[in-house]
């Protein structure tokens, strides 16, 4: 199983979709148009982060362990970048300590279910795809959901520019699985089919490493 990890914009729908269909698998997508949590959190971000998170950490859940359960399955966004999402919401404000505490010892228990209701330790490969603030902030001009526009709130500049930053970190840290890391910029597989040739290329190759197959060099 492979998972995908990104900030807003980075591309993980659309790598999802091209991953999925060359792996001849199901592809596992984050709730967003149907998540009617997600217009309040925009509208009052101190009022409704806590329960966002709770509405994303059960959904992710629930995708994982259906993931999980035949090969190749690909997923765009997963449970391990979940608690980056909300520390980020916390430390802006947005959310009690009493919230952060009921947060933190309800993703611990899940997470130390999930091998039991997945039958299987953690994915075999994640896959971050990294891209620069001006990219990120680009895609979701484009993309155009109202809410998530600079004109509907200003405030979600400094938002978006601490979640892209924090990114970095958080996939220095990560060591669940094997990973491997797209630059984003150089490769714009979303648009591109050269850079999407790419990426797919480096992937298949990333796999045949985790497996243990040797992989000739070109």
């Amino acid at each position: 199983m492979i998972v995908l990890a990104g900030t807003i914009g980075a591309g993980k729908s659309s790598l999802t979709a091209m991953l999925s269909e060359h792996l001849g698998s199901q592809a596992f997508y984050e709730s967003i148009d149907d998540n009617e949590v997600l217009p309040l959190f925009y509208a009052d971000p101190e009022q409704y982060a806590f329960l966002l998170q709770i509405y994303f950490l059960n959904k992710r859940f629930d995708s994982i362990k259906k993931a999980m359960q035949d090969d190749n399955n690909v997923l765009d966004r997963s449970i391990y970048e979940d608690s980056l999402l909300f520390h980020l919401n916390a430390d802006l404000g947005r959310a009690t300590e009493t919230e952060v505490k009921v947060y933190d010892e309800l993703l611990a228990n899940m997470m130390q279910e999930l091998p039991y209701a997945a039958h299987k330790k953690h994915p075999d490969l994640l896959v971050h795809i990294r891209v620069s603030f001006e990219t990120m902030m680009e895609r979701i001009q484009k993309r155009g959901r109202e809410y998530e526009q600079l004109e509907f709130d200003p405030t979600l500049y400094d938002y978006y520019k601490e979640l892209n930053s924090r990114y970095d970190q958080w996939y220095e840290d990560y060591n669940e699985s094997p990973k491997i890391q797209i630059d984003g910029d150089r490769l714009n597989f979303v648009d591109e089919a050269a850079a999407r040739d790419e990426v797919i290329r480096m992937i298949d190759e990333k796999i045949l490493e985790v497996q243990g197959v040797p992989v000739e060099a070109e």
